[in-house]
């Protein structure tokens, strides 16, 4: 699931040319913490509480 989520973040990121520090402020993380979500290092209940505030935001 990882690997999918960070696909489709990063093309949703890109269609919106939106950072990924612009994500991680929207959603009061820091970058180093979102990109470690995305690449599947967080997969805890809070990671996957922001998984899905991430998956709303992105509309994925």
């Amino acid at each position: 699931m990882s690997e999918d989520l960070g696909v489709q973040v990063r093309a949703e990121l890109f269609k919106r040319k939106m950072s990924q520090k612009e994500l991680a402020g929207l959603i009061g993380i820091s970058g180093v913490y979102l990109s470690d979500i995305i690449r599947g290092r967080k997969d805890g209940p809070k990671a996957q509480e922001h998984i899905k505030h991430i998956r709303k935001i992105l509309n994925i």
